[in-house]
C-alpha cells in the first residue's frame, strides 16, 4: 500500500463542515493526514468526521468559533492531547456580507473581520508553539482574489482577505528569521462552486454566465493545492500567494 502525500501529519482545518473546508479535509484525510475538523455547524461537522472515520481515515470534530482566543487554545490543546503534535493548519473559516462601502455598517465590518482577519491571527498565534514543538509545519491561510480585485459589494470581505494576504507574508518571514521551520502561504481562489458563492449570487440576483470563459471552479481545484502546501512537496514554497482563478486576475 502506497503512502499518502500527507501520511501521519496532524492538520487542523477550520470551517470544515462545508464548502472549501470540507473538500480540504476530505483530500487531506485521503492522503493520510489525521484531520481535526472545526466549525460551528456541529451536525455537518460531526457527520463529516464520522464519514471519514468509516472510510478508514482518521478525523475528529470540534465545535469552534474562530473569533474566540480561549477556544483556539482549547482546540490546540485537545489536538496535542489526542495526537501529541501539530503539523498543519488550514485557516479556512469565512463569512460574507453583501454590502458596498457606504452601506456596510460598522457592526458588519467588525463581524466579517473578526472571523477572517482576527480568526486567522488567533489561529496562527495558537498553533505556532505546538507546531514548533513538533519540529515545524505548514500554515495555509485562505485569502481570495478579492484581495487583488475591487468588488464594491464585498467591501468588508475584501478588507479581511487583504489582511490575511499581508499577515501571511509577515508570518512567513518571522518564522524563517526565528528558524522555526514553519512555512506560511496564502491561497487566493476565484469563483468556486460552494454554498458561499451560491449565497452571494442569490443575494445579488445574478447567475453564472455560461459564456464566460473563466467559468467556476470546483472545491477539489482548491483542495488539491491545500494538499500540496501541507505536504513536504512544497518545502521550498513559503510566503507565497497562490492564485486559483483560471486567469481571472490577469485579464
Amino acid at each position: 500500500m502506497s503512502m499518502g502525500r500527507c501520511e501521519g501529519k496532524v492538520v487542523i482545518v477550520t470551517g470544515a463542515a462545508s464548502g472549501l473546508g470540507r473538500a480540504d479535509a476530505e483530500h487531506l484525510a485521503r492522503e493520510g493526514a489525521k484531520v481535526v475538523l472545526t466549525d460551528i455547524d456541529d451536525d455537518a461537522g460531526q457527520a463529516l468526521a464520522d464519514g471519514l472515520n468509516a472510510a478508514g481515515h482518521e478525523a475528529v470534530y470540534m465545535n469552534h468559533d474562530v473569533r474566540h482566543e480561549a477556544r483556539w487554545t482549547e482546540v490546540v490543546d485537545a489536538t496535542e492531547e489526542r495526537y501529541g503534535r501539530l503539523d498543519g493548519l488550514v485557516n479556512n473559516a469565512g463569512v460574507v456580507v453583501i454590502a458596498t462601502p457606504q452601506d456596510t455598517t460598522l457592526e458588519q465590518f467588525r463581524f466579517v473581520n473578526a472571523v477572517m482577519s482576527e480568526g486567522v491571527f488567533l489561529g496562527c498565534k495558537a498553533a505556532l508553539p505546538l507546531m514548533q514543538k513538533s519540529g515545524g509545519g505548514s500554515i495555509v491561510n485562505m485569502s481570495s482574489v478579492a484581495s487583488h480585485l475591487g468588488y464594491p459589494v464585498f467591501f468588508a470581505y475584501s478588507a479581511a482577505k487583504g489582511a490575511v494576504r499581508a499577515m501571511t507574508k509577515s508570518l512567513a518571514v518571522t518564522c524563517q528569521m526565528m528558524k522555526m521551520n514553519i512555512r506560511c502561504n496564502s491561497v487566493h481562489a476565484g469563483a468556486i462552486d460552494t454554498p458561499m458563492i451560491k449565497t452571494a449570487n442569490e443575494a445579488l440576483g445574478s447567475e453564472p454566465d455560461p459564456e464566460d470563459p473563466v467559468g467556476i471552479g470546483e472545491p477539489s481545484d482548491v483542495a488539491n493545492m491545500i494538499v500540496y502546501l501541507i505536504s513536504d512537496e512544497s518545502r521550498f514554497v513559503n510566503g507565497a500567494e497562490l492564485v486559483i482563478d483560471n486567469a481571472l486576475t490577469v485579464q
